[in-house]
């Protein structure tokens, strides 16, 4: 009964030792984050922002459709999924050195050997012979290393961080899929409004050429004035092979990120330049994230976290090799041994058995391994902040592409009306014969210059949306149980 108490407590105590991981080291980094957004509109919004779904703030079901699709198809998306599934899978490994190993073996053969020589009686005495023997055997070996202090939990512990840290490589990669969708996306329909104003204002300069060419006919102007109409025109047509190429470009990189060969796409948007509306008229709201908001929500900074998490277990698993390891043994079987014409031996065996190995000497291995670990944690801390610093600068840079584009967008409108305007007036006063051709040219290349630039700062303005989500971390949930 003595006995049973006393081990009894000693396995309370080892689990007591173990679970307190006496090597354990801390991985909690100090952010210092600021309280407020230097660049951040004065009237922020008041509602929560979806940022999982951010881009259905658009309103456009072709973008929908094409981010659908990405999600399901994306090889990148495939790539971090499968690091996800690889990772868990180690986690078990590691985690299966916490417990006994328990094998079984099984082995039998037939041999005669000569030194195995063996007299038996005959007729004319003792004779020798070397007999044939059958050995079989089998059994369970069973081993356990104690964890007394805490090596294999923490090794276990940094594998379980490596896979959380998989978990946010599946997240960044969703965000920076989804961000550089919409961006081609918009930035396709972009190309393609240019694309229509330009051939809006060819068909009016070729006809303007015509009706020169006609009144040149008749001596109502002169060969200069033609000569200026021919140059106007033919510059302008050669801006449309320059969109075209972006165009191609941008369905080509659609159907990368779509998982589909660039071609496949290209009969999608084949139609597109005559069935092309306007960029979407709506947008997403502001998100409204403070700074301190980013720890949780950027995919990066969780792990650049889960690398500091890694990094402290890892030194602690380091630090465990100073001390003893406890390893028991247990084994047991059946064996039986067959000489031919003598009877069947057969018989079972165990063996109980413990050991304890300590480092004295390893030319200093393991404190140097230590001191790796121990290094490997301080440059994580420090890319730890340092990528909190970055994430800091990707939101404020976002906030002011997004009001730089969104003014130049307000002044192009205004621009452009007035341009309009000008053409109108200009054209009305040459068509009375009041006004000089060259000033018609002139307030014709003008609204043409600037519904460009207006086009140009639209896309600005949507893509500068785009993002500030994907600098907020948009396009994913923050799982409670990750939090």
């Amino acid at each position: 009964m003595k006995n049973s108490s006393l081990t009894l407590l000693t396995l309370l105590s080892l689990t007591n030792l173990i679970a307190c991981t006496p090597t354990r080291v801390g991985d909690q980094v100090a952010i210092n984050s600021p309280a407020q957004w230097q660049h951040a509109p004065n009237a922020q919004v008041t509602e929560a922002v979806d940022l999982k779904t951010w881009w259905q703030g658009f309103n456009d079901p072709l973008l929908n459709e094409l981010i659908d699709k990405a999600l399901a198809a994306n090889h990148d998306l495939k790539i971090a999924t499968a690091r996800v599934r690889e990772a868990n899978a180690m986690v078990t490994v590691a985690e299966a050195a916490l417990y006994p190993s328990l094998d079984f073996s099984l082995s039998g053969g037939r041999e005669k050997r000569i030194d195995r020589i063996v007299g038996v009686p005959s007729g004319q005495g003792i004779k020798l012979i070397t007999p044939t023997a059958d050995a079989v055997s089998g059994g369970l070996a069973a081993r356990w290393e104690i964890d007394l202090f805490g090596g294999r939990h923490l090794e276990a512990e940094a594998a379980a961080a490596q896979a959380k840290g998989s978990k946010e490589g599946l997240h960044a990669a969703q965000v920076g899929l989804l961000a550089q969708v919409a961006t081609n996306y918009l930035e396709l329909r972009g190309v393609q409004q240019r694309t229509s104003i330009l051939q809006e204002n060819i068909a009016l300069q070729r006809e303007r050429l015509r009706t020169l060419q006609a009144f040149v006919k008749a001596g109502l102007a002169n060969e200069a004035d033609l000569a200026r109409q021919q140059t106007l025109l033919q510059s302008t047509e050669a801006t449309l092979p320059t969109l075209a190429n972006a165009e191609q470009n941008l369905i080509h990189r659609l159907g990368v990120l779509l998982g589909e060969p660039p071609e496949n796409l290209e009969h999608s948007f084949a139609d597109a330049d005559a069935d092309a509306g306007p960029l979407p008229k709506q947008a997403p709201a502001l998100p409204n994230l403070l700074p301190a908001d980013l720890l949780a929500q950027r995919p990066d900074l969780r792990l650049a976290q889960t690398e500091v998490s890694v990094a402290a277990a890892s030194l602690g698993s380091a630090r465990a090799d100073l001390y003893p390891k406890i390893v028991l043994s247990a084994s047991g079987g059946l064996g039986a041994l067959a000489v031919g014409g003598f009877p069947s031996l057969a018989d079972s065996v165990y063996a109980l058995g413990s050991g304890i190995s300590a480092p004295i000497f390893n030319a200093g291995r393991i404190r140097a391994h230590i001191a790796a670990a121990d290094a490997r944690l301080d440059q994580v801390a420090a890319n730890y902040e340092k990528t909190f610093l970055l994430t800091l600068e990707d939101v404020e840079n976002a906030f002011v592409a997004h009001r730089s584009a969104t003014d130049s967008f307000s002044r192009l409108t205004e621009a452009e009306a007035s341009a309009e305007k000008a053409y109108r007036l200009v054209d009305a006063l040459y068509s009375r014969g009041a006004g000089n051709y060259l000033a018609v040219l002139d307030a014709e290349r003008s609204k043409l210059a600037v519904s460009d630039e207006r086009a140009k700062a639209q896309t600005a303005v949507s893509v500068a949306m785009v993002s500030l989500y994907r600098a907020f971390g948009g396009g994913w949930r923050v799982d409670a149980r990750e939090s």
